[in-house]
C-alpha cells in the first residue's frame, strides 16, 4: 500500500518539550458506546496517543484528558455536556463526533465559552447558528455531497442513483447536498428509513424495482449495513456507495460478504497510510489500525496542546487561540473562517476490496 507524505510543518504534539502548565484538562465528548460507537472510538483513540505524546516529551506539562460519553445520541448529549461544562479544570474539547448531538450542545458550549473542535461532524448548518466556541475540523456536506455526486457519476459512471436518508441531522444534510448535485439522475428514486431499522424490505423492493445503477445511503454503519446486505441478498448488482458515517470496520462486519459492492466518500485523511502516525496509533488501539477520522481527532488535539504549551491556561484564551491558528497537521491545512469552516478542505474516494476499505484517490 503507497504511503501519503506528512507535510513538512507538520505540528506534533509532542512540540518542544519545554513547556510548562498545571492543572489543565482536555475533554473529548462523543460516542463511546452505543450503536455507532466505533466513530467515536476512533476519535477518541486519535485524541489519547495526542495526549500521550505529548506529556511523554513535556514532563513539566502534564495535561490530563477526561472522557464523556455521549453515546453520541441528541437526546442524551445535552445533560453530558452540561456536566461537562460544569468542571472548571476543562479548558478545550474534542467532539463532538455526530451533527445531531453537536447541534443540540453547541449553545452550551457556547454560553461556557468553551472551544470544542469537531474531527467528523458535517451538517453544513452547524456554522450558522453564530457560535463563537465551534470549529470544524473538516469539510462539511456542502463539500463532501457534490464530492459524492462527481464519484457516483464521473468513476462509477451511474446514471440512474436511488438516494437513502436516515433520520438524523448529519444524514438529511447530506442527502440533501448530494441531491442537488446528481440532479436528475436521482429525481425519480427517493427513500426514507430510520435510526435503529432493521428491516428494509419496503426500501429494497423500491430499489430493486428502480433498477439503478447505484444507491447512495446518507446515515450511519448501523444502518447501512443491513440495508446493503438484503439489498444483495435480493439480487442487487449495482454499487452501494455511503458517506464518512459509514466508512468503517464495523460496516464490513455487519454487512459481511455483501460489502464487497460498496465504495465510500470522506472529508478525512487515511490515517493508515501515513506510516509513523499508524505505527504509533496501535499502541493506543490495541493493535487496530487507524480508523475514520483517528488523524482529525489527533490533530485536532495537537491544536489544543500548541495552545497550553505557549501559556494559556483559561477558556477564552484557547478560544481566542484556535480562532487564529493558521498550521500545518498531519492531515490538512488548518485555518478557519469567522464562522469556524476551514478555508480549504479535500474529499477522499475508499472502496472495499477483498473484505478491506482501501483508498482509492481525491475526489475533490
Amino acid at each position: 500500500m503507497s504511503q501519503l507524505p506528512v507535510p513538512p510543518n507538520a505540528a506534533s504534539p509532542a512540540g518542544s518539550g519545554n513547556a510548562t502548565c498545571s492543572g489543565v484538562t482536555i475533554a473529548y465528548a462523543g460516542a463511546e458506546t452505543g450503536p455507532n460507537a466505533q466513530l467515536g472510538i476512533n476519535i477518541l483513540n486519535g485524541v489519547q496517543l495526542a495526549i500521550n505524546e505529548h506529556n511523554q516529551a513535556n514532563k513539566n506539562c502534564q495535561v490530563a484528558l477526561k472522557k464523556f460519553d455521549t453515546e453520541g445520541d441528541p437526546g442524551k448529549a445535552p445533560g453530558v455536556v452540561t456536566q461537562l461544562v460544569s468542571e472548571s479544570d476543562i479548558i478545550g474539547v474534542i467532539g463532538l463526533p455526530f451533527s445531531g448531538e453537536s447541534k443540540a450542545t453547541g449553545g452550551t458550549f457556547q454560553q461556557a465559552n468553551l472551544v470544542h473542535i469537531t474531527p467528523s461532524a458535517t451538517n453544513p448548518a452547524l456554522t450558522k447558528n453564530g457560535w463563537s466556541t465551534f470549529f470544524r475540523a473538516l469539510g462539511n456536506d456542502a463539500v463532501q455531497g457534490p464530492a459524492a455526486a462527481k464519484f457516483i457519476v464521473d468513476k462509477l459512471k451511474a446514471n440512474k442513483v436511488c438516494v437513502v436518508q436516515d433520520d438524523s441531522d448529519y444524514g438529511i444534510g447530506l442527502a440533501t447536498a448530494a441531491n442537488q448535485a446528481l440532479g436528475d439522475k436521482a429525481k425519480d428514486c427517493q427513500d426514507k428509513v430510520t435510526t435503529g431499522q432493521k428491516d428494509f424490505s419496503a426500501t429494497v423492493s423500491k430499489i430493486m424495482n428502480a433498477k439503478p445503477d447505484a444507491v447512495f445511503y446518507s446515515g450511519y454503519y448501523a444502518e447501512g449495513a443491513p440495508l446493503d446486505q438484503q439489498l444483495v441478498n435480493k439480487g442487487f448488482t449495482g454499487k452501494f456507495v455511503a458517506p464518512d458515517g459509514v466508512k468503517d470496520d464495523k460496516f464490513l462486519q455487519l454487512a459481511g460478504d455483501a460489502s464487497g459492492n460498496a465504495y465510500f466518500t470522506c472529508p478525512c485523511v487515511p490515517g493508515e497510510l501515513l506510516q509513523k502516525f499508524s505505527d504509533a496509533y496501535k499502541g493506543v488501539s490495541g493493535g487496530q489500525a487507524p480508523g475514520t477520522y483517528s488523524l482529525e481527532g489527533y490533530d485536532a488535539t495537537t491544536i489544543l496542546l500548541k495552545g497550553i504549551d505557549s501559556g494559556i491556561k483559561d477558556r477564552a484564551g484557547l478560544t481566542n487561540y484556535v480562532k487564529n491558528y493558521d498550521g500545518d497537521g498531519f492531515s490538512k491545512h488548518f485555518k478557519w473562517d469567522a464562522t469556524g469552516e476551514l478555508a480549504t478542505s479535500t474529499v477522499y474516494g475508499y472502496k472495499v476490496d477483498h473484505g478491506k476499505i482501501v483508498y482509492v484517490g481525491t475526489i475533490s
